[in-house]
């Protein structure tokens, strides 16, 4: 994945998600004989024993994958966008089904909680990343500790000890592990295959008494052995690499009556408890392979290794065969893994692809480079390259799956984008070979000279040297949507916080891309009621933030020199160019692709308001799945052919539409209520005034309480009409939408 401005958090190395490797920063193909990717016979077809269909038509493959960063808009109106840089991708979305170009993220718009929202259908709030890609809690001694959002989906919040916070990282209602969402796929006899996504393979070799290693394998066995050896070797070394390279990453949850992991003696041997003691109606049997030692032999005939979709073995930085690191994947490492288990009768399967923004091989080879990773403009050479290369990719893929007998007519593929992103920069320098070129350099606003004018960078801003003295010891989730934790975690009244919510919204600083003149640092700001509206408070007390600080985009907001060091001065760091977290538009606004049986052949939907949250009951609906909870999301009705639109939904459609409608305004993070209320909340956090300030929250307390009680009987009926063909009676569909446009009334008065 993209070292994203959020990822970094408050320690002083590079932040990856595995912390234990961030001094090999490589990623890329080791160079090795070419061979002919391996094509199974004409004719793939799911295994007798999965049943996946939709209505009159069925669907024997599910292809599943998510961009990092990836746009649809251009990001400079003279250089086309990432998906115009993928024709290959672009047409076979908008010629063969509905790409959605008016699709939202959640907040706080990162990695973890994009991916996690989009394969739960769940806000946050009820799937536990709150706060990604790392987050803060408070452990018993009320000094905030730090916790990473990229864990194995049943790890603990303290996967060091668990003493100080034993709740799931993954939390839902009642304190309880969020259900996985690859079980109503296996509970269906299919087999489930993944590479790269967010905690649905393991995350890291941890060994301690709740670390991935010692979860999956066992304190003791010769895999945790493997580990403590490879965590205990020096950095940037090949032994170092060796079992995140072999365990991390890669993962294949085995369908009922074993699927894969029973077909022969190896993958038996091979296979452990897939374990998931909170899923709801017992998830007990279950086998999972874990790693590209295991996954690698069970889906490529017992070969060691995996092609990428030029024919390459897929490798770590050091050669070594398996998981090419997060950074790594590619859209030829992943594409290729997918075709792989396709081939190897996985019907299901589930990746993630790297951003193109960023230069992810300058690292190479190891050790440190100080260069890595090294932000691209849009326009730039080396991004230029790197999407044509995805796009080469994409067209190998399509023709490869054809080949097998995968394609739109009995295969439902998924393309979908975490978060969107504001570039950080000035306008690049046309280039002899048509490409713009950009300063690529630390520099500081107040140095002479100043910053060439194709500078680009986030502008680094640590505002606890711009802060009065006297303030409370807190520590800060750096972004550019920063999150604040107080020491002591007190009541958000209390006199203290208070004062530095409002010395925090007052802050001022030049930013060098708008010009010389000081203007705000934070354009919006909420508290725990504020959040709450949002979805940003979960079941977890410990994690609830003090208070949240929307910033400028330019930004990367820190309480600690975590880049150049200019003292109180705002500084460009080079690395970083992207900046996401935060709620304007080009952050916020994404977009979904659906191809497949059932699904409507619409091109290009710019009108139709969407958000992550429904891409996972859309998929359900047409696959005849059930997930054993609400979705906060709805079945995306825009994107299917009338024939296979549950009879339920269909009936009063107009009605039923107008609901969904209003649902998405009212429930969404990025609706008109979550954004009237962020609003709001502004005013009460940065008022002078407690009468103004209790008022206000008073008046946003109650409005999402109202809120939340609307939301779950629509989204309740939603799901029933969807799934448990419950009819939605007009008159009921009616009245919840008359109540829920009183709510965004009374929000927007609120707000004005």
């Amino acid at each position: 994945m993209a070292l994203s401005a959020g990822e970094r958090g408050e320690v002083t190395m590079w932040r990856l998600r595995w912390p234990a490797l961030a001094a090999i920063l490589a990623v890329g193909l080791a160079t090795g004989v070419t061979t002919t990717p391996g094509i199974a016979e004409v004719g793939v077809t799911a295994p007798a024993g999965c049943q996946l269909s939709s209505a009159g038509s069925p669907i024997q493959h599910v292809v599943y994958l998510q961009f990092d960063n990836t746009h649809y808009l251009r990001d400079n109106s003279s250089v086309a966008s990432d998906l115009e840089q993928m024709p290959h991708l672009l047409n076979f979305l908008t010629s063969n089904g509905t790409l959605f170009t008016n699709d939202h993220t959640i907040l706080i718009s990162h990695t973890a909680g994009g991916i996690l929202s989009t394969m739960t259908g769940l806000y946050p709030d009820r799937q536990g990343v709150t706060v990604s890609n790392s987050y803060f809690y408070q452990p018993p001694s009320k000094v905030p500790a730090f916790s990473t959002a990229f864990k194995y989906w049943t790890d603990l919040v303290d996967d060091a000890t668990g003493l100080n916070d034993a709740l799931p990282n993954m939390i839902t209602d009642g304190q309880k592990t969020t259900p996985a969402p690859w079980v109503p796929f296996t509970r269906a006899g299919c087999d489930f295959g993944a590479i790269s996504l967010a905690n649905i393979e393991l995350e890291n070799t941890g060994t301690g008494p709740f670390g991935d290693m010692s979860e999956a394998f066992g304190t003791g066995s010769p895999e945790w052995s493997q580990a403590v050896a490879s965590n205990a070797a020096p950095s940037g070394t090949a032994a170092r690499a060796k079992a995140l390279t072999d365990y991390v990453g890669i993962a294949i949850h085995c369908g009922s009556g074993g699927g894969i992991c029973a077909r022969n003696a190896t993958n038996i041997t091979n296979s452990r408890a897939d374990r998931l003691p909170d899923e709801p109606g017992t998830y007990l049997g279950y086998q999972a392979l874990f790693g590209g030692k295991y996954v690698n032999p069970a889906i490529n005939n017992g070969a060691a290794s995996v092609n990428n979709m030029s024919g390459a073995p897929v490798t770590d930085p050091f050669g070594q065969p398996g998981f090419p690191g997060f950074d790594g994947a590619f859209a030829t490492n992943t594409l290729g893994y997918l075709a792989q288990m396709q081939e190897s009768g996985i019907p299901v399967t589930y990746g993630y692809i790297s951003d193109a923004h960023d230069n992810h091989t300058s690292a190479f080879p190891a050790p440190f480079n100080p260069n890595f990773p090294r932000a691209s403009g849009p326009g730039e050479s080396d991004s230029v390259a790197q999407l044509k290369a995805y796009d080469e990719a994409f067209k190998l893929f399509f023709e490869r799956l054809a080949a097998d007998g995968i394609d739109k007519s009995n295969t439902m593929f998924v393309v979908t984008v975490d978060e969107g992103d504001r570039y950080a920069g000035g306008v690049g320098i046309p280039q002899a070979d048509g490409t713009l070129g950009y300063a690529h350099s630390n520099c500081a606003w107040t140095t002479t000279p100043a910053c060439p004018p194709n500078q680009i960078g986030e502008v680094n801003l640590n505002i606890k040297s711009k802060l009065p003295a006297g303030e409370p010891s807190f520590v800060l989730h750096s972004d550019s949507a920063p999150t604040f934790y107080v020491n002591g975690q007190p009541d958000r009244t209390d006199p203290t916080l208070r004062k530095l919510e409002r010395d925090v919204a007052a802050l001022n600083a030049i930013d060098p891309y708008a010009g010389p003149t000081a203007a705000p640092v934070f354009v919006r700001m909420a508290d725990a009621v504020g959040q709450k509206a949002l979805h940003m408070v979960n079941s977890d007390p410990a994690r609830t933030p003090s208070f949240t600080g929307f910033g400028n985009p330019d930004y990367f907001i820190t309480s600690s020199n975590s880049g150049p060091n200019c003292g109180s001065n705002p500084c460009i760091d080079y690395h970083f160019a992207w900046s996401h977290g935060d709620i304007q538009p080009e952050i916020g606004t994404t977009w979904v692709g659906f191809v497949g049986p059932g699904i409507a052949n619409n091109g290009v939907d710019s009108s139709t308001w969407t958000d992550h949250t429904n891409v996972r009951p859309t998929m359900l609906s047409l696959l005849g799945l059930v997930d054993d909870y609400r979705h906060d999301g709805r079945v995306l009705v825009e994107a299917l052919d009338k024939h296979a639109i549950p009879q339920a939904l269909y009936e009063h459609r107009n009605t039923t539409g107008d609901l969904g409608a209003i649902y998405e305004q009212l429930n969404a993070p990025f609706g008109q209520f979550g954004m009237d209320t962020l609003t709001a909340s502004t005013r009460a956090v940065t008022s002078t005034d407690e009468s103004v300030y209790s008022s206000i929250e008073s008046s946003i307390d109650s409005l999402t309480t109202q809120r939340d009680a609307l939301a779950l009987k629509i989204s309740s009926a939603l799901d029933g009409a969807a799934f448990n063909n419950q009819m939605i009676k007009e008159k009921d569909a009616k009245e919840w939408i008359a109540q829920a446009q009183s709510l965004l009334d009374q929000a927007a008065a609120l707000a004005a």
